[in-house]
């Protein structure tokens, strides 16, 4: 699997039950230097003499410790023999980014290219409507704690994500959530205002749209949990569903179909976007 913006899971007939470690593109280009090495008959030392770094850095870079600069691809490419290998390869290396669950990368890696988005959650704000003060609120209850500077990390990961919703006025983003999750004063009540407040006004662009599945609804077309859903702009559906230290990315198009049954039925069970708006100032006035 690559990690560009432009990967297509489905082109490629790949469905991802996690998504890999980011050190695992270093591992791998490492792997194909050390080969490319071995098979030369090259040992370290006298590699790390051809490309002009020292023997730990080359020692570093084949055990996927240390990212290759562009010179040290250039110069062990020509060392290597010019097969174009190193230079493809090294196109696709990631350090991974910082602040998202490894198994969250690609799904996010896919959004920022979507051409529609539809997310419903049972059990948090969605990311992508969360105040900064609600953030922070979520990721202090991480067991174990996280430390300040991991805490930090996720915080401006989400928060830059969020941009998406500004960014792309074109893109419509449809959110079903529960009703019980605004409910839950997570952080306090203080915390809990704002954080009604910054959904308001998130929701308020055209291409923005929220629906609350009522607390006294007695039918419910999505049980089995969280779910995301989006088109791709070579029009292909795909789908995500996450739980606790997973996630899977679904591209089987059956599967997705179901998944796309089950969302247009909760859409038709929840408020309609006024009503939702109205519950939540109604919310946000009882605090």
């Amino acid at each position: 699997m690559t990690t560009t913006d432009n990967v297509d899971p489905v082109a490629a007939g790949a469905e991802y039950e996690r998504e890999p470690d980011p050190s695992d593109s270093l591992r791998t280009f490492g792997a194909v230097v050390q080969a490319l090495r071995e098979h030369a008959g090259l040992s370290r030392a006298e590699f790390a003499g051809m490309v002009r770094f020292s023997k730990h850095t080359v020692e570093s870079v084949e055990l996927g410790r240390r990212m290759p600069d562009a010179s040290f691809v250039e110069r062990a490419e020509e060392a290597l023999g010019n097969t174009g290998a190193l230079r493809h390869s090294a196109r696709f290396l990631t350090r991974g980014e910082a602040g998202l669950a490894a198994w969250f990368r690609q799904w996010a890696r896919l959004e920022r290219r979507a051409v529609s988005l539809c997310t419903y959650e049972c059990r948090l704000v969605p990311g992508l409507l969360q105040s900064e003060g609600y953030v922070r609120a979520v990721f202090d209850n991480s067991v174990p704690p996280l430390s300040d500077e991991q805490l930090e990390a996720q915080v401006t990961a989400r928060l830059e994500r969020q941009q998406m919703l500004a960014e792309r006025p074109n893109v419509p983003f449809n959110f079903i959530v529960e009703e019980h999750v605004f409910r839950r004063r997570l952080g306090g009540a203080e915390v809990t205002r704002g954080l009604l407040a910054h959904v308001l006004r998130l929701t308020k662009p055209r291409n923005v749209t929220l629906q609350i599945m009522p607390m006294d609804a007695e039918s419910h077309g999505c049980l089995d949990g969280p779910l995301q859903l989006l088109e791709t702009p070579e029009h292909r559906r795909l789908a995500y569903s996450e739980g606790q230290q997973n996630g899977r990315l679904i591209s089987d198009p059956s599967d997705v179909s179901l998944l796309c049954q089950r969302y247009d039925t909760l859409r038709s069970q929840a408020l309609n976007p006024k009503d939702s708006r109205g519950l939540l100032e109604r919310l946000r006035g009882e605090l």
